[in-house]
C-alpha cells in the first residue's frame, strides 16, 4: 500500500502528536482523514528540513515570480496564493514543504496564473524556467515518487497560451508514480532548493544533477519544447509558439492535470493516488527576466 501523503494541520496540538508518536509529518497535504490514519502508520516521510521558511526577504538575484494573476482555490487551509511567490521552502528528496497553495481537482481553482510583474521571462539556453511544487519519494530505494502533475503552458498577451507535449503519458498500474511515466508534466520532482535553509546560486538552480533532475530540485522547461499542435489548446498556433519562442513569456498557467482532458481517455489525467486536492506551488524561478 503506497504511504499516506498527510494534511499538515497547523496546530501545536498536531506537532505534539508527531513528536510524542516519534512520527515524521508528511512534508504535503492532501487529506483530512482522522488522526488515527496518522498514528496507524509505521513511517510518514519527514518535513523537519524545510526549518524556518519563507524567509523574511527574497533574494534579489533569483527572478521568483511574484504576481497572482488568476487564483482561485477552495482547499481549506492552503487556498493563500501568497504562498506561490513568498519564496521556495523546498524539504528535500522524502519531504515537501507546508508553505504551498493548493489546487482543486477540477473547476476554477484548479488553475493558478502567476507573472513577474510585467517583466518578461526570455528565451535562453537550456532550461528556462522551474516550477517547485512539493512531491517526495516514496522510499530511500524506490524510483517511485508521490506527486501531483500538473500541465504548464505560457504566454506573452495573457490571453494565448501554449504548453508542452503530453503525448508520451501512457502510465500502466504498475508505473504510475514513476516520473518517467508523466514527459512533459510539471509537479514531480523533490524540491531541494530553501532559500531560509538550503541556498543555492541561480546558476545552480539551473545546472543539471543528472537524469533529468536540477541541483535545487523541481521540474524545469525549455522553451524550445513548447508544443503547437495541442488540441487541447487550440490558441497556440505555430505563430504564437514562435512568438513565444523568439521574445519570452510574461504568465504561466499550471493547472491540475485531473481537470485537463487527456484526448485518448476524454476524461482527466489519472493521478496515481485518490488525494482530495491536486499540486501545491511553493513557487517558480526564471533564468532570465527583463
Amino acid at each position: 500500500m503506497q504511504p499516506l501523503k498527510i494534511i499538515p494541520i497547523k496546530t501545536l496540538f498536531i506537532t505534539i502528536i508527531c513528536l510524542s508518536f516519534t512520527l515524521y509529518c508528511s512534508g504535503e497535504k492532501k487529506n483530512n482523514d482522522a488522526l488515527l490514519s496518522l498514528l496507524a502508520l509505521p513511517s510518514v516521510t519527514s518535513n523537519s528540513s524545510v526549518g524556518p521558511c519563507p524567509p523574511t526577504t527574497l533574494p534579489s538575484d533569483i527572478p521568483i515570480a511574484n504576481t497572482v494573476v488568476s487564483a482561485n482555490s477552495t482547499i481549506s487551509g492552503f487556498n493563500d496564493s501568497k504562498k506561490a511567490i513568498n519564496g521556495i521552502c523546498g524539504g528535500g528528496e522524502t519531504s515537501g514543504s507546508l508553505d504551498v497553495y493548493a489546487f482543486n481537482l477540477t473547476g476554477a481553482g484548479a488553475t493558478l496564473i502567476l507573472s513577474w510583474g510585467g517583466k518578461t521571462v526570455k528565451n535562453v539556453s537550456g532550461v528556462d524556467f522551474v516550477i517547485y511544487e512539493n512531491p517526495f519519494k516514496l522510499s530511500d530505494s524506490s524510483d517511485r515518487y508521490a506527486f501531483d502533475p500538473m500541465v504548464v503552458q505560457v504566454s506573452f498577451d495573457g490571453t494565448n497560451y501554449c504548453g508542452f507535449d503530453l503525448s508520451g503519458f501512457n502510465p500502466s498500474t504498475a508505473d504510475s508514480n514513476k516520473i518517467t511515466s508523466w514527459p512533459g508534466f510539471g509537479g514531480l520532482r523533490p524540491v531541494f532548493y530553501n532559500m531560509a535553509t538550503k541556498k543555492f546560486t541561480l546558476e545552480q538552480l539551473f545546472t543539471s544533477s543528472g537524469n533529468g533532475f536540477l541541483t535545487g530540485g523541481g521540474d524545469g522547461f525549455n522553451l524550445d519544447d513548447l508544443y503547437s499542435s495541442d488540441a487541447q489548446n487550440p490558441a497556440c498556433t505555430v505563430a504564437v509558439k514562435n512568438n513565444i519562442q523568439a521574445i519570452g513569456f510574461k504568465f504561466i498557467k499550471m493547472i491540475s492535470a485531473t481537470a485537463v482532458t487527456n484526448p485518448l481517455t476524454s476524461a482527466g489525467y489519472a493521478y496515481p493516488h485518490n488525494y482530495d486536492n491536486g499540486p501545491d506551488i511553493d513557487g517558480v524561478v526564471a533564468k532570465s527576466v527583463e
